[in-house]
C-alpha cells in the first residue's frame, strides 16, 4: 500500500529544541521532510508558528515574512499562523490549530500516516483519537524535550539527535573545513596563516534571510 505522510510541525517547538541541542537553525526542511517520509508518499508539510505583530515588534515581523516567502517555495508546503495572544505565557493558540487539523484531515482520509514534529504532552489525546480513526501516528522528538504519553500513543518514533540530522543542515560546517586549503606560512616556522574555515556567505549565495529567534523560526532551502 503507499501510504499517504502528512507532516505536522510545531514550528516554534523545533526551532528551540534544535538550537537548544546543538547551537544552530539552519535546517533544510525539505530534506527533513524527505527522511522523516522515509520513501513513502507525501501528502503535505504543515508549518505552524505565531505571527509576529507588526505594530509591537516591525524589524521582527518584516523579517518573519521575508521568510515566509521563502519557505512558501518549499514543495507541498502549507503554512499555518496563530496569533500573538498567549495564556500564561503559553502559545495555546497553535496547539489548537494543529489538533484541529490532525484530526480533520483525518476525519476526512487526506493522509494515511501522521508525523507529528513536537514533544508536547497536549497533543496525546488528538492523537490516539486519529489511530481510532484507523491511521497510523509517529512522532518525531527530541530526548530532552519529549512526553511520556505521546510516546506511549505513538506507533513509531524517531529520536531527533545528532546523527539525526546529519547531511540535513543548509551550512555543511565540516566538509566547508576539509575543502578549504591549508597554506604554509614561509616566514614563521611551524606557523600558518589563519583559514577563516567558517566564512559568511554573501547575500546572494544565501538560500534564506537571517532570522530573529524572537519567533522561533530558521532559515531554510528549498528543492532547485
Amino acid at each position: 500500500m503507499d501510504d499517504r505522510v502528512a507532516i505536522f510541525i510545531d514550528g516554534s517547538n523545533l526551532y528551540h529544541s534544535v538550537q537548544n541541542n546543538f547551537g544552530r537553525h539552519d535546517l533544510n526542511f525539505t530534506e527533513f521532510a524527505n527522511k522523516l517520509s522515509a520513501g513513502r508518499r507525501l501528502f503535505r508539510i504543515y508549518y505552524y508558528n505565531i505571527l509576529q505583530d507588526p505594530a509591537q515588534y516591525p524589524d521582527s515581523y518584516k523579517e518573519q515574512q521575508e521568510f515566509l516567502d521563502v519557505l512558501r517555495k518549499t514543495p507541498y508546503l502549507e503554512i499555518r499562523l496563530g496569533t500573538t495572544k498567549k495564556a500564561l505565557g503559553v502559545e495555546k493558540g497553535i496547539d489548537v490549530m494543529i489538533a484541529t487539523d490532525l484530526l480533520y484531515f483525518a476525519w476526512s482520509g487526506f493522509y494515511d500516516v501522521a508525523i507529528l514534529v513536537s514533544g508536547d504532552a497536549d497533543f496525546a489525546y488528538a492523537m490516539q483519537a486519529v489511530k481510532n480513526m484507523g491511521k497510523h501516528v509517529e512522532v518525531a522528538y527530541f530526548e530532552s524535550g519529549i512526553s511520556k504519553d505521546l510516546l506511549d500513543v505513538a506507533d513509531n518514533r524517531y529520536l531527533m539527535d545528532r546523527n539525526f540530522f546529519n547531511n540535513i543542515w543548509v551550512i555543511k560546517r565540516r566538509s566547508q573545513q576539509r575543502r578549504r586549503p591549508m597554506r604554509k606560512n614561509k616566514g614563521i616556522s611551524g606557523q600558518s596563516p589563519n583559514p577563516n574555515p567558517s566564512p559568511t556567505p554573501s547575500p546572494s549565495s544565501s538560500p534564506s534571510p537571517s532570522i530573529n529567534p524572537a519567533y522561533g523560526i530558521g532559515p531554510i532551502i528549498t528543492n532547485p
